[in-house]
């Protein structure tokens, strides 16, 4: 019986441990009733509700990586999205659409890793949902259960997108909108270009954001549209907006992790940041400094330096290791070896 129960006990332990906390499940279990709020546990969607009711800001980072990951972590950021835009600013690509659902994952779960408390939200790739509600709740549920994401995020609002984000919902999935500049449109907009700039434009952002939220959208994204007509979105909408590029009055911001930090600080990279982003660091010019100074004391001999060679040998082994050499007909080796002691010993 006793081993029986250790089975059990085991067996459980081992789901437990599949289980990542996920943000998306409810706190309060019809278990274990009401339980008061860890600040410390992942951000919500009852928090985001909780929030925008409040009219405090919410903020989100995009990022990529696991160190990203842990410095929004750090920061206490309130969602991190894992976005497309990767494809760009990682894979240095001109658009976003050449990244894949299974390059994504990998961005997803290396973030899943790294963030513990924000709420995590990954993109649907280009091409990854698009041909029916099937297809897109299908890849869902892959950002879910194999990237470790909360809830994903689609672009667009025409008729085809929001039965997909309604689909997804129905499928138990959080849904984050995305309108005005979609980049995952780039072929029919002309290239990236603001949205909501004229009267016809301005009411579509709007009609659109509200047809995501009767879809079932926890939150939607504008990009690059003017700030009256963010500010009309924002006020139309029950749920939080997030703005990119779109001014002062949405429900929140959001930025890409690289370009507020100014990583991406060589010229080539000068076109692919928007210049609607805020650099809070010139880090890209750290970044250089760091790299021109490391190959000129590796060129010069000067790293690494005693204090930077940890790993001793005994003085008795070193003797011992340069006559097994020398045993070995490897004179030059032990010549070597004997040098580099005596240098050591120096330094």
């Amino acid at each position: 019986m006793a081993s029986l129960l250790r089975a059990r006990n085991a067996s459980r332990g081992s789901m437990a441990s599949l289980l990542r906390c996920f943000s998306n499940v409810p706190e309060n279990t019809v278990y274990s009733g009401p339980t008061a709020q860890n600040p410390n546990k992942r951000v919500t969607l009852r928090h985001l509700s909780e929030k925008h009711r409040s009219s405090q800001p919410i903020t989100m980072v995009t990022a990529y990586d696991y160190p990203a990951a842990v410095h929004l972590d750090t920061a206490a950021v309130d969602i991190c999205l894992v976005g497309d835009s990767a494809a760009m600013v990682v894979h240095g690509h001109d658009t976003t659409l050449p990244i894949t659902l299974d390059e994504m994952l990998v961005h997803c779960r290396a973030v899943a890793r790294g963030a513990k408390t924000p709420l995590l939200v990954g993109d649907l790739p280009f091409g990854t949902y698009e041909s029916n509600p099937n297809q897109a709740v299908d890849t869902a549920v892959r950002i879910l259960k194999e990237g470790g994401m909360d809830a994903i995020k689609l672009e667009g609002g025409s008729p085809s997108r929001i039965v997909a984000a309604k689909a997804i919902v129905e499928a138990g999935i959080a849904v984050m909108g995305h309108v005005g500049l979609t980049p995952q449109a780039i072929s029919v907009l002309g290239g990236f270009r603001p949205q909501g700039r004229n009267v016809a434009s301005a009411v579509k952002v709007v009609e659109t954001a509200l047809a995501l939220q009767e879809a079932g959208c926890f939150s939607v994204v504008l990009e690059c549209v003017p700030p009256p007509v963010a500010a009309a979105a924002t006020a139309a909408l029950q749920i939080p907006t997030i703005g990119i590029g779109a001014g002062p009055f949405c429900s929140g911001q959001v930025l890409v992790y690289h370009d507020l930090l100014g990583m991406l600080q060589h010229p080539h990279h000068a076109k692919v940041t928007p210049k609607f982003c805020k650099q809070y660091a010139r880090v890209g010019d750290v970044i250089n400094k760091a790299l021109l100074e490391y190959k000129e004391d590796v060129t010069n001999g000067s790293f690494p330096d005693a204090r930077h060679s940890p790993y001793k040998i005994s003085k008795t082994d070193a003797d011992v290791f340069s006559n097994e050499l020398q045993r070995l007909g490897l004179e030059k080796a032990a010549s070597a070896a004997f040098e580099a002691v005596q240098k050591m010993d120096t330094a």
